[in-house]
């Protein structure tokens, strides 16, 4: 029987934690699984437990060597400047203990969500523990260690042989994906992002379309500073439904960074639930004009954990099920998380009205994104008006 829609969850993820006091809070999860569990909107026969991901599997992506040293990390027998070389110990990535196993278990779910959706044993699936687009074969960057969607999206290539459309609206840049398939035409990439003038990792640029055979299958839209809710979602829609018609993919999976959000502490975009919303509604539409409904959700960056990324991301979930949120969050939960949060906790499914100032350069810095989206297109409205 197929289910519609399967949630990877287990506790385990949440020992995927650098310190008490790293801005990268698998918590986040738990928030976000509570706060559906109380909403009535997940149940236990909605959840799969993650597994493992295995060494074989890592290496799909990642280099042995690297592997080892991660392992070592955790059993704290890595010295600093052997660290240093695989970008761990660093500010963005301390060491921490059993490292290996939080990392892999994290990939594990990606390639649980994965199989669920190649396998049809259901339409959609959702791990928000994946997510983590920085990591490279032999360097750990950006909060993330091994790269759980390059390695699930390698794995469907071998055991699926899918063509994949891999989609990322986090606000830091897609990296570590996108590299990993810069020369590949059986993967296509798109980004949509804050420009990387002021931001981590200062890639993503238009012009990185990829390389060799690949060229032409990645696109990055970096949008400006200070963008709000309608200048995102124009970008957004249009140039996911135009990849999505020139790639026409097997199978869609999406990062989820719930960082473009106005309340974000590492970012300097101005957005609001409106796009949250909106994100996984056109995924979940071109999953099914495209892929008969395959679609890999993963979480991602979000950093204001409270007020953000519960919402932002029940939002996923509840279009998977086609299920519809409104007005106040569930007593329980607020009642319950309120008297930890460091903020004052939203109530409501939906941003209050005018939380921030209007933005002065707004027309400006609209025109400058419709400029940028014009550019990342331009291959592929060039190659229609001429075909």
């Amino acid at each position: 029987m197929t289910s519609n829609a399967v949630f990877i969850y287990s506790d385990d993820i949440l020992s995927y934690k650098f310190s008490n006091n790293h801005p990268f809070n698998q918590l986040r999860v738990q928030l976000t699984y509570e706060l559906l569990r109380e909403f009535g909107a997940l149940g236990n026969q909605d959840i799969v437990l993650p597994r493992m991901a295995s060494d074989e599997e890592l290496q799909l992506v990642h280099d042995t060597s690297y592997i080892q040293a991660v392992k070592l990390a955790g059993s704290d027998e890595l010295s600093v400047e052997k660290a240093a070389d695989f970008g761990l110990g660093t500010e963005d990535t301390p060491m921490f203990p059993n490292m290996h196993e939080a990392s892999a278990f994290l990939v594990g779910g990606t390639l649980t969500a994965v199989d669920y959706v190649m396998t049809g044993k259901a339409k959609h699936a959702l791990n928000l523990g994946g997510g983590l687009h920085h990591g490279f074969r032999g360097k750990a960057s950006g909060f993330c260690i091994y790269n759980d969607s390059a390695v699930a999206i390698k794995y469907m290539q071998q055991k699926y042989n899918a063509r994949v459309l891999y989609v990322d609206t986090d606000a830091h840049h897609g990296d570590g994906v996108q590299w990993t398939f810069y020369d590949d035409p059986s993967v296509c990439t798109l980004s949509i992002h804050e420009t990387g003038r002021y931001l981590f990792p200062g890639t993503g640029n238009v012009n990185e379309r990829g390389h060799g055979e690949g060229y032409g299958y990645s696109f990055n839209v970096p949008v400006d500073a200070y963008t709000e809710d309608e200048s995102w979602l124009d970008v957004y829609k249009t140039s996911l439904k135009e990849v999505a018609a020139f790639f026409k993919p097997d199978v869609i999976l999406t990062q989820n960074g719930a960082d473009s959000h106005y309340y974000d502490p590492l970012t300097h975009l101005c957005g609001t639930t409106k796009i949250y919303r909106e994100i996984p509604k056109i995924a979940h539409e071109i999953a099914h004009e495209y892929c008969q409904g395959r679609w890999i959700a993963v979480g991602g960056g979000g950093y204001d954990i409270w007020r953000v990324v519960p919402r932002a991301w029940s939002f996923i979930w509840l279009e998977m099920i086609e299920r519809k949120a409104e007005g106040m969050l569930p007593l329980s939960w607020l009642e319950k998380w309120t008297k930890i949060s460091p903020h004052p906790v939203c109530t409501l499914w939906d941003d209050e009205p005018n939380i921030y100032q209007p933005i002065p350069r707004k027309p400006e810095i609209t025109e400058k994104n419709a400029q940028t989206l014009e550019r990342a297109l331009y291959p592929i409205r060039s190659h229609t008006s001429h075909s």
